[in-house]
């Protein structure tokens, strides 16, 4: 039995054909980014269950190493607060050892005392008496252990996560390319470990105002010079050539700040060390797009130094240079 197929329609074929790298088409605020420079995707959810979005062991394995050990340390001293409360409830007299001259030595011996009972050191001057608090010891040493294995864990983590620290210049350029013109932005591996089959995507979100007179926003992928590098030693400066093809042919920067352009970054590569596969993002808006510049070189030179020098710092180093035709091919 044949089976009837129904002829889609040319707006269903358009909408299946629609480039969307996941934003949508409905932000179209000029003032709203949709990438940040750091990588971060400038999305707030909110309305949502706390527990059901906010997963705590991957806040703490991403988190810079300032805020995790700021979070690890005030954890341990609200902490030992509560614990040095609880056997102040029961009794700090049930405490043995402790010195009960006035109320704040009392108080600092029992917190002391659960620094040392939830860390299992145990100096032996201080000892619970009664069941009290005995229980109120026996869940912090517990509980202790507990902490503990999950801070090796973490620690762990952030130590064996391979992570592409690749830098990116300040800004993006509109340089001369050829006899053309092309979109150029300048990366470079700040590690000294090695990154290995690089590959770069690149698109540009622009507004387009439709038919109807309804603003929505487009995606268009960018095409570029080389998407791929076996090796990554040096910087890499990252071209789209601005054909009649290109998205960009025919603009100007002024359009580009209109249609609130954004250029969209993706790069991916294998950590050498741990053979795993690395990511990293960020993107450049239209207002950090110079026109009529070019990258200056980040090679110092050395004399009889015998290696290669690449000086970090000049990553962003530009220079003017005149467009001979403004994103257009020679005529």
């Amino acid at each position: 039995m044949a089976i009837l197929r129904r002829k889609k329609s040319k707006l269903v074929e358009a909408e299946e054909k629609r480039s969307d790298l996941g934003f949508g088409t409905q932000i179209t605020d000029p003032d709203t980014r949709l990438l940040n420079r750091d990588g971060s995707f400038n999305v707030k959810r909110i309305g949502g269950n706390f527990w059901g979005r906010y997963n705590i062991f991957n806040e703490l394995i991403i988190c810079s190493w300032k805020r995790f050990f700021t979070l690890i340390v005030a954890f341990y001293l609200v902490l030992n607060l509560i614990f040095a409360c609880l056997y102040q409830a029961v009794g700090i007299e049930n405490l043995q050892g402790v010195d009960l001259s006035t109320k704040g030595t009392g108080f600092m011996d029992a917190f002391f005392f659960s620094s040392q009972t939830l860390t299992t050191v145990g100096y032996g001057r201080i000892a619970p008496i009664g069941f009290g608090a005995s229980t109120i010891a026996a869940i912090e040493s517990l509980l202790g252990l507990l902490i503990f294995a999950l801070a090796t864990s973490l620690l762990y983590g952030r130590f064996s996560r391979p992570v592409a620290r690749v830098l990116y210049s300040d800004k993006a350029v509109i340089a001369p390319y050829l006899d053309i013109t092309g979109f150029m932005f300048r990366i470079v591996n700040e590690q000294d470990s090695q990154l290995i089959d690089l590959q770069v995507e690149v698109a540009v979100s622009m507004l387009k105002k439709q038919s109807d007179g309804k603003t929505v926003r487009r995606y268009y992928g960018l095409k570029l010079e080389r998407s791929k590098v076996n090796f990554f030693p040096t910087n890499w400066t990252i071209v789209h050539p601005i054909t009649d093809e290109s998205p960009l042919f025919g603009l100007t920067q002024d359009d580009l700040l209109t249609s609130d352009a954004e250029f969209l970054v993706l790069l991916k590569a294998t950590e050498d060390t741990y053979n795993q596969t690395v990511n990293s993002r960020t993107s450049f808006h239209a207002r950090e797009v110079i026109v009529g510049a070019k990258f200056l070189p980040m090679f110092s030179d050395v004399a009889g130094a015998g290696v290669v020098t690449l000086d970090l710092r000049k990553l962003s180093d530009i220079q003017e240079i005149p467009l001979s035709s403004e994103y257009q091919p020679h005529q």
